[in-house]
Parts: C-alpha cells; structure tokens; sequence
C-alpha cells in the first residue's frame, strides 16, 4: 500500500472501478486508496476466530488491522472493547471508516464491521469470509446495535 497510515492517498483506477461499481457510487467517491487496497488484499479471506492472516481473520482482527494499517489508529483487539472506543453516531451520519456492531447470537456487540459508504459495510462473515454487504441487507440489518467513529481519546499512533 502507498502511503503512511492516515494518508488518503488515491486508488489506481480499476481499484477505483471495481469498488464503486460494487458499492454503487461514482468512481471520484472512492477517494481513500490505502482502505480499498487494504480491502482488496483481505476480500475472500477465510472466517476463522481468533484468526490475524490470510489463513483467516475474524471481525474484530479485521476490524483491528484496518484501522491500524488504513488509518493509523490502534484500537483493542476485541470486539467488546471496540466498542468502547467509538463515539456513537446515528446510522445515516456513519462515515467511510465508522464501526459498525451487530448482537450475534443473542449476546450484545458479538460482531463488528467497518461502514464505507452508499450504505455499504465490510466484515469477516463466519460463513463467506471477508466480503462487503448492504448494512440493510435484511439477514444482517436485524442485527445491528450500533454504529460510531473511532474515538480520538485512544490516539494517533506515531503522532
């Protein structure tokens, strides 16, 4: 990836292509290149708990090296001390980069995953790996809890 953590810079136009004709926007949309490298080096990226490589990941370690790698941002490593760290927002002011939680299997905050944009989310789904969906998407969207940006107070890293 070009650039230092916390740089925009921009993506190669077929990067470009490929993610807006996915999420629905124009291509100028997608203007952060470092988080659509660092998706499309995960996308398809087997499910496995506990799992930090391309053997598999889970939602809070995707989660977790995004932000780090994309952002320049060290948030905790699992998924109930995420959210600790977020600064809620309601779900049509969630930006490119926000959290979003899910109650899995009945226990609060059991999932997370990063919001992009046009109402589109990116996560490690037990079954199908790293992929992006629809937050609305009928068979996720009954299980969001909340959303928010990663709050300053945990720090920049290297600043």
């Amino acid at each position: 990836m070009r650039g230092e953590p916390g740089e925009v810079v921009k993506p190669n136009g077929d990067l470009a292509s490929k993610y807006s004709d996915i999420m629905g926007v124009n291509k100028s949309d997608i203007e952060n290149g470092r988080l659509y490298a660092f998706i499309e080096q995960w996308m398809g990226t087997p499910y496995k708990f506990g799992g930090l490589d391309k053997d598999g990941i889970d939602c809070s370690g995707l989660a977790f090296l995004l932000e780090q790698q994309v952002y320049g941002i060290t948030i905790p490593r699992m998924t109930s001390k995420q959210i600790t760290v977020i600064k809620r927002k309601y779900e049509e002011d969630l930006k490119e980069g926000d959290l979003v939680f899910f109650d899995f299997d009945g226990k609060q905050f059991s999932h997370v995953g990063i919001y992009l944009q046009n109402g589109y989310v990116v996560h490690a789904s037990s079954r199908r790996g790293v992929i992006i969906v629809k937050l609305r998407d009928p068979s996720l969207y009954k299980y969001f809890s909340r959303g928010g940006s990663v709050n300053d107070a945990i720090g920049q890293v290297g600043q």
